[in-house]
């Protein structure tokens, strides 16, 4: 492994941005080809004394605020923020992803529970929003947006890094705020892959997730209406109810009811059609074709 990595990481990083990019004099008497320290640590909204320690390999345990607030000011690309990421992990900063354990299955019981309320979506999730079981109602919903995509999905780092979670959810603000306040309080109740999801979202989302992180001071609504622009179903107005598992995992489940009688056309004929794929009476074929 490379000695300070992560700082020549950054620093090369400062010395490849041009003034003139960000908005600043690119004045005759600078020694710096990129920015100054004190420019970036501007930007960034740290001190110069603090970036010269990660710079210099001084400190090697940025918060994942600081490393997000330093990828928005550098302007790096995904690309370049999950390896600013895997950069951190690698030197020692914070809570590793890889190192929590993965959260035991539901049971076989919950899975049946699951498959009983068809053709209503519903999923189960653990305490960082891992989907660790759904129905096929919740796969046709979620699938054609990219939602089920990763190993396992997970609900936060869709809204927060998937090209689609905007277009998805048309409020996607106030989606995105109950996702980071989930994560914050299964954080705060000890659960160390929230805490490690939390980081990583802060570094890869940068400002959009840490901000709301920081300042969210409620719980997640465990209730409410949630409104999907869909490729299939087109827009529809989904209720749900979020309701604590017995066990001593941190499981939920998550059931999807139609909100208004335009959703519920939508979910019924959608749920209908699925069946054409597989073997079915002519009558059905005929109605889906």
């Amino acid at each position: 492994m490379v000695d300070n990595a992560l700082g020549g990481f950054l620093r090369a990083r400062r010395e490849a941005i041009p003034p003139a990019a960000v908005g600043l004099p690119s004045g005759p008497r600078r020694r710096t080809p990129g920015l100054r320290r004190s420019e970036l640590a501007g930007l960034a909204g740290i001190s110069v004394e603090y970036l010269t320690r990660l710079e210099r390999g001084r400190d090697r345990h940025p918060s994942g605020q600081v490393v997000g607030a330093l990828a928005d000011a550098l302007g790096l690309s995904p690309e370049e923020r999950v390896h600013l990421h895997r950069l951190v992990k690698a030197h020692g900063g914070g809570a590793c992803a890889q190192s929590a354990a993965a959260s035991a299955q539901p049971r076989p019981t919950v899975r049946a529970l699951l498959d009983r309320l068809e053709p209503g979506p519903a999923l189960v999730v653990d305490a960082q929003g891992d989907v660790l079981a759904s129905n096929a109602g919740f796969r046709l919903l979620a699938e054609p947006v990219g939602l089920l995509e990763g190993d396992p999905p997970n609900l936060a780092r869709f809204v927060f890094t998937h090209p689609n979670a905007r277009a998805t959810f048309p409020d996607w603000d106030r989606v995105a705020d109950d996702r980071a306040a989930a994560l914050r309080a299964a954080g705060e109740l000890g659960y160390h892959a929230a805490a490690a999801l939390a980081e990583e979202l802060s570094i890869i989302a940068g400002t959009e997730f840490g901000r709301r992180f920081a300042t969210s001071g409620v719980l997640p609504a465990w209730t409410g209406v949630e409104r999907w622009r869909h490729p299939e179903y087109g827009t529809v107005n989904l209720a749900y109810e979020s309701l604590p598992l017995p066990g001593t995992e941190e499981h939920r489940l998550v059931a999807y009811l139609p909100a208004d009688a335009a959703t519920a056309e939508a979910l019924a004929a959608r749920a209908a059609c699925a069946q054409c794929a597989a073997p079915a009476p002519v009558a059905m074929a005929a109605a889906c074709s």
